[in-house]
This record gives structure tokens, sequence and C-alpha cells, in this order.
């Protein structure tokens, strides 16, 4: 098999897990208390690489900043954010994840996990680690290609 048939049966099975991401996500299951994807993203960024301005944002993303705008108001509306003074001295305002956003996250983090454990409940440890190794190193090599790595 070469890279272009492998990419066509990769696309192939990643519609389809993105299809079943929606269909079993927190807020399609449990209603609007839970996050909606946006949210959880942001949420799960400014968690792992601490305070965010919508310019690290865009950095990060590579969206507009008013696709960030409208959803850091969103966030800040939902007390799930705060803006608070650059920690580095920076002119500009950061996002904070406040406890409120902490715990919605951690609740939906909980679901999803939940939810994935059930599919690989009978998988052998070493199946397991081989899917994860699989997994880490599909998005490490994307994001070694768009400039944009996700903090681990």
């Amino acid at each position: 098999m070469d890279a272009q048939q492998a990419g066509e049966q990769i696309e192939r099975e990643l519609l389809i897990l993105t299809r079943h991401q929606e269909m079993t996500s927190p807020r399609r299951l449990h209603g609007s208390e839970a996050l909606d994807r946006s949210a959880y993203v942001l949420l799960s960024r400014i968690e792992a690489q601490g305070p965010m301005s919508v310019a690290d944002l865009v950095d990060a993303f590579g969206l507009a900043a008013s696709t960030f705008n409208r959803q850091t108001a969103a966030l800040l509306r939902d007390g799930l954010v705060e803006r608070t003074l650059d920690p580095d001295g920076g002119v500009a305002r950061k996002f904070r994840i406040t406890r409120k956003g902490t715990d919605a996250l951690r609740t939906d983090r909980e679901k999803v996990a939940d939810g994935v454990s059930q599919v690989v409940t009978d998988w052998e440890p070493e199946r397991l680690e081989r899917f994860i190794g699989d997994l880490r190193q599909f998005n490490q090599d994307i994001e070694r290609l768009t400039g944009r790595p996700w903090p681990r």
C-alpha cells in the first residue's frame, strides 16, 4: 500500500471516527450543561499551556482573531475563563481558566474518557500502547507539518 492509498483509507476512518465522536459527545448525551466543542478545545489548550491571549490562540490554532474573540466572549460570559494580566509582563490581557472552567472541563473529559474506555476495555495492554503511540505519532507529525505543536 502506498501513501496515497493509506491516506484514502485513513481519511475514511477519520470521517467515521469524527462522526462517532459527534454522536457521543457529552453535550449531545447530557444536554446544555456540557461544554460545546469549541469551549472544550479552548479550555483544554489553556489548561495545558497556561494563560493565553487572543494572539496566542491565533498562533496556536491558525484561525482568525474574530473567531477567538467570539469564543472567548462566550467563555467569559459563562464564567469559564477570566481575563488576567500577562504573567510574563506583556501588554496583552490573557485568558485564564477559572475553577468553574476547570470543573466543567474535568467533568466532560471524564465522560469522554469513560466512553473511550468502554470501546477499548477488551484490548490487550500491548495493543492499547501501540494504538496510543500511533495516535500520538500521527498528531505529532501533523503538528510538525503545520508548525503548531500541542503542549503535552
